[in-house]
């Protein structure tokens, strides 16, 4: 499905019912949006390790401006204020006064600034293995130095420089980076599910060389009311698990879980895990 907003055409696709039906009554379960990474991926992950959360909430697939299947937009528009700014029109487009966020890596970074300019929109927030700030940026390039191998440390210059020119080199950086990013990575997964993806090069260079160097949260995330669950992974390399501590820290009464067995790619690490914390979480925040 599309939504015009903003001048330009978001793609989103939803799964799971809004209403079940209870023993006497049509029982209403929550909208949770779900906001991928990036700069420039899209929602497909979600729908292999996320889907499973359809039994607990009415799932909304989320692709960013420019990103996925969403219209080509103007560049200068490929920011995390616009892409908050999306976030709130789309949900209005639906006709929703309030919304769960679960958002990802980038996408948890949309969501903090969502749940910070929109606080009344926000009826429960989860932010998954992601950063409040640019410093993620250097926490990241120290631990690529310090444990990464020569072929990693190169294709990372293309992240920092923001230099990718083709999808082949996306695709390239991923699959050498995979063993940093997924505890449990495999390659052959990542050549079947890489051709259901559609990856914004532009967006990600223009993201790691613009506002995500410049980006600061801290401050305002004690403003954040609603409740709040953020993942982190132990061995998480670009957005270290003392990120999401810091989170949890600043944000009023957010509860902190830190998987021991993940990297970045928590819902893959550790697929049960994951879906049981989202899962309960959201069943609590709903009763």
């Amino acid at each position: 499905m599309r939504a015009r907003i903003n001048g330009t055409e978001i793609y989103f696709d939803v799964d799971g019912m809004g209403l079940v039906p209870g023993e006497d009554r049509m029982v209403e379960r929550p909208v949770l949006f779900l906001l991928h990474g990036g700069p420039g991926s899209d929602h497909s992950s979600f729908k292999s390790n996320s889907a499973a959360l359809r039994d607990t909430a009415q799932l909304v697939f989320v692709d960013h401006r420019g990103s996925g299947r969403s219209a080509p937009a103007d560049p200068k528009t490929y920011t995390l204020d616009q892409n908050i700014d999306d976030l709130d029109a789309l949900r209005e487009h639906l006709g929703l006064e309030r919304i769960s966020v679960l958002g990802s890596s980038y996408g948890g970074m949309v969501a903090q600034g969502y749940a910070i300019r929109y606080p009344e929109r926000v009826a429960n927030l989860i932010l998954v293995a992601t950063a409040p700030s640019f410093r993620f940026m250097e926490d990241a390039r120290q631990i690529v130095n310090e444990r990464g191998t020569a072929d990693q440390q190169r294709v990372c210059q293309w992240l920092w420089e923001g230099t990718f020119e083709s999808q082949e080199q996306v695709y390239e950086y991923y699959k050498t980076m995979g063993p940093l990013y997924s505890a449990r990575f495999d390659a052959g997964k990542l050549d079947k599910g890489w051709p259901r993806s559609i990856r914004n090069f532009e967006q990600l260079n223009l993201g790691f060389t613009t506002f995500l160097k410049t980006f600061d949260l801290i401050e305002q995330l004690p403003s954040i009311k609603c409740p709040t669950l953020v993942l982190g992974g132990a061995h998480d390399w670009i957005c270290p698990p003392r990120h999401s501590e810091l989170i949890a820290e600043r944000i009023p009464r957010a509860q902190l879980k830190i998987f021991a067995n993940s990297s970045h790619a928590i819902a893959d690490d550790e697929p049960e895990a994951y879906l049981a914390a989202v899962r309960g979480f959201l069943t609590y925040c709903n009763k």
